[in-house]
């Protein structure tokens, strides 16, 4: 299947795309930014417009990044956040930090992802964060029991729900298992695959 403006939000949903394909498709139908856009935020705004017929970008972050860059500033806990990048030397920043917090911290699969969403979603908000706000939610996060879904987060849910079903499963095959699941005309969960392996014929 390929991305067709004639196709539903349910045929969207079942298939499994790549950003590359997203944001071409995007381009075709003038959404605004389309190559500064997010996976889930092209998807997003896509489904919108298979729903409406409208194009819209639905995205309230700024996607405009002028300035020096905080990292060039010199990171410390009471730096204001301004012009945050994901590079080698902030991640290393923020887990140095944490474990100043909470020494032998634990990095949680999918903290990153999340901590990255809070901040924007603080920054839209109009909240003023700091470096040293940003650690202390990186270490609630790494510290909880387990993580809500993300409503977008097909493959990192897949995982999360496999891994926690699956008695004694390994990450190899959860990955196997979603290889699978990508092929198929299904939604893209955990249900989906047991479904599909129960109607296998034996």
């Amino acid at each position: 299947m390929k991305l067709s403006t004639l196709m539903t939000v349910t045929q969207f949903d079942n298939g499994y795309w790549y950003t590359t394909e997203l944001k071409e498709f995007a381009k075709t139908i003038n959404i605004p930014s389309a190559n500064k856009l997010r996976k889930d935020e092209l998807e997003r705004a896509i489904k919108f417009f298979l729903e409406t017929g409208k194009v819209k970008n639905l995205t309230k972050r700024s996607l405009l990044i002028s300035g020096t860059r905080d990292v060039e500033r010199g990171l410390s806990l009471d730096l204001p956040v301004k012009v945050y990048t994901n590079d080698k030397e902030t991640k290393d920043f923020l887990e140095k930090e944490a474990q100043k917090l909470a020494p032998g911290l634990k990095r949680k699969s999918g903290a990153r992802y999340r901590l990255n969403r809070w901040r924007e979603d603080q920054i839209v908000r109009g909240v003023k964060l700091t470096y040293g706000a940003l650690v202390k939610e990186y270490v609630r996060l790494n510290q909880a029991k387990k993580f809500a879904q993300i409503p977008h987060g097909r493959y990192i849910n897949f995982m999360s729900d496999f891994l926690s079903a699956e008695k004694d499963a390994t990450r190899e095959e959860a990955l196997k298992a979603w290889e699978k699941l990508k092929a198929l005309d299904v939604p893209k969960t955990y249900q989906s695959w047991v479904r599909s392996q129960s109607s296998k014929p034996r």
